[in-house]
């Protein structure tokens, strides 16, 4: 089958019609997670021995298979597509991971796969997943005080998170640490962990609180601008930018340095003050199986249907083209937020996976 009306810019088959270069596809592979993070579940049914919340959870049926996303994977990989990152829900929890990263790891092409995780499985897979390829990870960790991590969580899991991280780290994984910044709850630690950054080999992201799900806690009061938290940290050391790195993503990162000379790397996310989508270069795979374009607008392509209806090949890199060109030349979250104060994004975090 040979593709047809296709208006694609001719420097490159993935470049959108804002001639960004679309070259990194995130694949969220459960909506499943051992946490139940406060901004991230949706409101819902509390477990009755720990009144945290449950949220709506896929059926299995309704995932995609290893297969399925394989090749998706496979076909994107063909089209100019050349990092992937797994994600979740908590992608470790989802049984047989490890045979499916040895199965990327093999595809031609596909530069790296790196993983995102709330590492409370790290200490037991990071052996396994070195051995896979895996290099790079990314944890999600909002606490360093194991009884505001359990707040946080509705889990009491932070020693579990930091063996993991040690582990990892002594292995030789390039590790980022992902803090979500919410005024009142985890404010009081932004120093700390950015004094982690000058301990350890990590680099230490802050990420601004987005209004996300239909049942988001998101709450006005809690959001702290990524200037605010730059400011807060350059009282322990001065920052100095980093030259523009299109391997670090959204971040804008910066070197720090105290003064008695150790230095180290923070970063800043700042979807909603500081708009990056000029620089995105993503697709996100839904762990129902959509194609999502923008992690800000709900639009999404149905992959699933066509995977399962026998679609072929050249069927579904179709759909992933027009979805590339149908991708936003930017989201408008801050101004939808000025005028009705609420989310208006309603796709669920846990699955379509950050």
């Amino acid at each position: 089958m040979t593709d047809k009306n296709i208006n694609l810019p001719n420097l490159h088959p993935l470049v959108d019609q804002f001639s960004r270069t679309i070259s990194y596809l995130r694949l969220s592979i459960t909506d499943r997670c051992n946490l139940r993070c406060m901004y991230c579940m949706p409101e819902g049914a509390e477990e009755n021995a720990t009144h945290t919340k449950t949220g709506e959870i896929l059926q299995h049926k309704d995932l995609l298979s290893y297969e399925e996303m394989l090749r998706v994977v496979r076909i994107a990989v063909g089209m100019g597509m050349n990092k992937l990152r797994l994600t979740g829900g908590e992608p470790l929890v989802r049984r047989g991971i490890l045979d499916f990263i040895h199965q990327l790891t093999s595809l031609e092409n596909l530069k790296e796969v790196r993983i995102t995780t709330n590492g409370v499985l790290l200490a037991d897979y990071a052996e396994q997943l070195f051995a896979g390829g895996v290099r790079q990870l990314n944890v999600s960790l909002d606490s360093l005080q194991p009884t505001k991590f359990h707040s946080i969580t509705g889990r009491d899991y932070f020693t579990r998170v930091w063996k993991g991280l040690i582990k990892a780290r002594d292995l030789g994984f390039k590790i980022k640490i992902n803090v979500v910044a919410m005024k009142g709850v985890n404010d009081d630690e932004f120093k700390d962990f950015a004094r982690l950054a000058l301990t350890e080999p990590f680099q230490v992201r802050f990420i601004e609180f987005m209004p996300l799900g239909e049942k988001s806690s998101w709450k006005k009061e809690q959001f702290i601008r990524a200037e605010d938290i730059k400011d807060i940290i350059s009282t322990i050391g001065q920052l100095t930018p980093f030259n523009n790195n299109r391997d670090e993503g959204p971040a804008r990162m910066y070197e720090l340095q105290d003064p008695s000379g150790q230095k180290g790397a923070v970063g800043f996310i700042s979807p909603i003050s500081h708009h990056f989508c000029d620089q995105c270069n993503r697709l996100r795979l839904t762990s129902e199986g959509t194609l999502r374009a923008c992690l800000l607008n709900d639009k999404e392509t149905d992959l699933k249907t066509l995977l399962r209806s026998d679609a072929s090949d050249g069927v579904i890199r179709e759909s992933i083209r027009q979805t590339i060109l149908n991708k936003p030349k930017g989201h408008t979250l801050e101004d939808d937020l000025q005028k009705s104060g609420k989310p208006v994004c309603i796709g669920q975090m846990s699955q379509i996976g950050g």
